[in-house]
Formats: C-alpha cells, sequence, structure tokens
C-alpha cells in the first residue's frame, strides 16, 4: 500500500530512485572499508584495524537507514549486490594494503557521498517537496563530514 503523505509518487519515486544509488554507494563504500579492515598492514596495524572497524559499523547503521527510507516513502530497496553495482557511482580500486592509499580512496568515496548528498537536500526539498527526506539527507551528509574528517586526520 502506497503511502499517502502529502507528496505526489512521481515525486516519491525520485526521491526514492536517488536513495537507491544513494544505498549502493554506501554498500560498496562499506565493502571497502571492510575490505581494508581485514587487510590493513603496518607498524600501527592494531589502530588502523579497530579505526576502520569503527567506520564500517557506521556505514552499516547508515546503510540500514537508507534501505528504511526508502520503504517509508512506499518503495522497495533493491539490495542485491547485482543492483548495487548497477546502480553505484563509486568503484572498487585494485586491492592495496598501503594505508595512505586506503585512507585516500576511502577519502574520495566520502567526499563524492557528500556532493551527491548536498545535491540531493536541495532537490528533494525543492523540486519534490518532500522535507523529510531532505533532512534526512542532510544528517546523513554531517556522518560523512565527521567520517571524512576523521579520515584527513590521519592524511598528510
Amino acid at each position: 500500500m502506497k503511502p499517502d503523505i502529502g507528496i505526489p509518487e512521481k515525486h516519491l519515486q525520485t526521491v526514492a530512485n536517488e536513495l537507491q544509488k544513494l544505498l549502493a554507494d554506501e554498500y560498496v563504500l562499506y565493502t571497502k572499508t571492510r575490505n581494508y579492515h581485514w587487510n590493513v598492514e603496518g607498524e600501527n596495524f592494531m589502530e588502523m584495524h579497530k579505526f576502520f572497524e569503527s567506520q564500517y559499523e557506521e556505514l552499516d547503521d547508515i546503510i540500514d537507514e537508507v534501505a528504511e527510507r526508502i520503504r517509508k516513502i512506499g518503495h522497495h530497496s533493491e539490495a542485491r549486490l547485482k543492483d548495487f553495482i548497477e546502480l553505484a557511482r563509486l568503484d572498487e580500486p585494485a586491492y592495496t594494503n598501503d594505508q595512505s592509499k586506503q585512507l585516500k580512496n576511502l577519502l574520495s568515496d566520502h567526499e563524492t557521498i557528500i556532493k551527491a548528498l548536498r545535491k540531493n537536500i536541495t532537490e528533494f526539498a525543492d523540486e519534490c517537496k518532500d522535507l523529510g527526506s531532505s533532512d534526512f539527507v542532510t544528517g546523513l551528509m554531517q556522518k560523512h563530514e565527521t567520517m571524512a574528517w576523521f579520515i584527513r586526520s590521519y592524511l598528510k
């Protein structure tokens, strides 16, 4: 049953489509962060191992929130790996155990997501008249800004 929340279905569909892309990006970033958690090497192994773990745990929560937001506005979350690969704007570079490269890869992905969310904030509010989803992605943007700041703190 579709929700009757004062937003036309065509606008909800637009929001859902953008959130599907976001869900795919979040999942790719989660997987990449988890990969780095498993494969990090170096003198500060334990620190980075725990750091990556804290990051992927935050991303796991975000993934759940995005999928549930899609459901709240009356759509199904496309969550097969095939869907994520097709929809994601992020890519997976070659394997690396180099901490600097790992951190730069993750930072780039967070910044890509931040830029997309910044665009979504305005689009959801102004064009789709969905202030709830606009507020939702504003909160996600702030989470990604914090995560990016933490990563940036490790880079010179």
